[in-house]
């Protein structure tokens, strides 16, 4: 019996897929306290070990709030790169101990991309890293990746928070610390919790002035004794009152109006040059939720969180993970070390097994971060945005209502809102952007994602634990087109790759009309 074989589909990705520019055996993306620590671990075995963060970032990411909200709030120090990798090297001693035992650091490079064979995904001829720096990008093939990418700051927005001024408290920390570059001088912050108390500590030992913390609950939430110690030092613990208006001039923020939660009517004034937003704390999923690795939400430990095994180990046998972004708190850096041996184990090599180590589990972050939403909501109105990039308000998410500049004018459209859209199935923040626009635009949601969900959840009347998550899809990061174009398509990628869903069970190649080509598919029955 002779067996036929199908004509091979000239549209598949099959045996296109060009080798990556460079190969390594363990890359770590993040070079936090976990992200070192694995690093070092993995290269103590004699891995072969890459080691990729993008700090220092460019003046001109800081100036987009990139990769943190930063606020307008960098000195001009940050316009010299080289005095920031000193700088950088300076606060994080762990890196220098990276290079001596022959790790392979590379600094101010993004990771905007990571891919492994899986169900959708088949054509990689390893697992895949996408990197870039201010002036090109690359492919970086790995065995296995650890991800330490950290957390970042939850975004709450109220009038004027748009100004430079407003920025979040891992943005001055990093000011402060990583790059000595912080121009304010007189701070409100926003929050009591630990990342509060943190901020305001660092602050007043780095000798700046710290008006107030401003907290929206009728108590504070940190540790007593630390709020005793920062109100002896002369900080004001200001209760039940959220931000009303950032107050700016010529450059930025010089004071801040609050509100009286309980009493919306009654106003009080700050003088400060920055507002420090310290409400909450967000682990960066983004590559875990482009690499396709599972997620859960998981409040007690911040947000939403890869889900992991006990060795570091995320769904994804290539990748595996450690620190603040699988939840908040915890040991770092044995985090780190438990996931660079779990990765080395699963290379096959011989390494001591470690005790699990998980993040400690927190007071519910989704909880307190909805009281400060609701009250922002009850007091600074409908009309103030919800996404800056797309100037969509709270009223007119809450509404569902397409973009003002569409010029939509609809009695069905105006008769909808959440309310009706949620009796309709559970509500889906994908659909939400899809309609208003809303986390579409240019800071890829990292301002607005958190805080849609959040209006969503009141604006429909449902647990905020039931809005799923929005999606991540590379680039992670802001790249210009000059850098992202620099790819290296081969003649083979290129072959045939004229049409989208270019199978050739269901559709016909430009190319292929008027051809002989065209008559053979039509004969074997193959529809336009």
């Amino acid at each position: 019996m002779k067996l036929t074989l199908p004509a091979p589909d000239r549209h598949s990705i099959a045996g296109k897929t060009p080798e990556p520019d460079e190969r390594a055996e363990i890359v770590v993306i993040g070079a936090g306290p976990a992200g070192c620590a694995a690093a070092i671990e993995a290269a103590r075995v004699g891995a072969q070990v890459v080691l990729i963060d993008e700090n220092p970032v460019s003046a001109g990411l800081i100036g987009m709030d990139v990769p943190l909200q930063f606020g307008g709030r960098a000195t001009p120090a940050v316009q010299t790169p080289e005095r920031l990798v000193e700088q950088v090297l300076e606060a994080n001693p762990a890196l220098g101990e990276a290079f001596e035992i022959g790790v392979d650091v590379r600094l101010s490079t993004s990771a905007w991309g990571a891919w492994v064979n899986g169900p959708g995904l088949r054509g990689l001829p390893c697992g895949l890293l996408g990197l870039a720096d201010e002036t090109r990008s690359w492919t970086l093939g790995f065995d296995r990746l650890i991800l330490a990418t950290g957390a970042r700051d939850l975004n709450l927005s109220f009038a004027g928070s748009d100004q430079p001024g407003v920025m979040g408290a891992q943005a001055l920390h990093a000011l402060l610390t990583r790059y000595d570059a912080f121009a304010g001088r007189r701070l409100a912050i926003l929050g009591t919790g630990a990342l509060a108390l943190d901020a305001a500590e660092l602050a007043l030992a780095r000798g700046l002035d710290v008006e107030a913390l401003v907290e929206a609950r009728v108590e504070p939430v940190g540790e007593a004794a630390r709020i005793a110690a920062l109100a002896a030092q002369g900080v004001e613990i200001i209760t039940g009152h959220v931000p009303l208006a950032a107050e700016g001039g010529a450059d930025g923020v010089t004071g801040l109006l609050l509100a009286n939660v309980a009493a919306p009517e009654r106003h009080r004034s700050l003088d400060c040059d920055t507002v420090c937003l310290a409400i909450g704390a967000v682990p960066v999923i983004e590559l875990f939720d482009v690499l396709g690795a599972k997620r859960a939400l998981a409040p007690e430990r911040g947000g939403h969180v890869p889900v992991l095994g006990a060795d570091g180990a995320t769904s994804l046998a290539e990748v595996f993970a450690a620190g603040d972004c699988t939840g908040l708190g915890g040991d770092a850096a044995q985090m780190g070390r438990v996931a660079a041996r779990g990765a080395l184990a699963s290379l096959g090599r011989p390494v001591e097994v470690s005790a699990p180590v998980s993040p400690a589990a927190g007071p519910d972050a989704l909880a307190y971060q909805l009281d400060w939403a609701r009250a922002l909501l009850a007091t600074g109105g409908p009309d103030v945005l919800a996404c800056l990039c797309e100037e969509v308000t709270r009223g007119e998410l809450i509404a569902v209502q397409p973009p003002r500049y569409l010029g939509w004018s609809s009695n069905a459209i105006a008769r909808r809102n959440l309310g009706t859209l949620a009796e309709d199935g559970p509500l889906d923040q994908d659909q939400i952007k899809r309609l208003t626009r809303a986390c579409m635009g240019a800071c890829q949601a990292r301002r607005c994602r958190e805080q849609v969900a959040l209006m969503m959840a009141l604006g429909a009347g449902v647990p905020a634990q039931s809005i799923p998550l929005a999606g991540y899809r590379a680039p992670v990061r802001p790249l210009p087109l000059s850098v992202l174009a620099d790819g290296n398509e081969t003649a083979g990628m290129a072959q045939d790759w004229n049409v989208w869903f270019g199978i050739v069970t269901q559709w016909i190649s430009y190319d292929d009309i008027g051809t002989e080509r065209e008559d053979e598919q039509l004969r074997a029955g193959m529809p336009y």
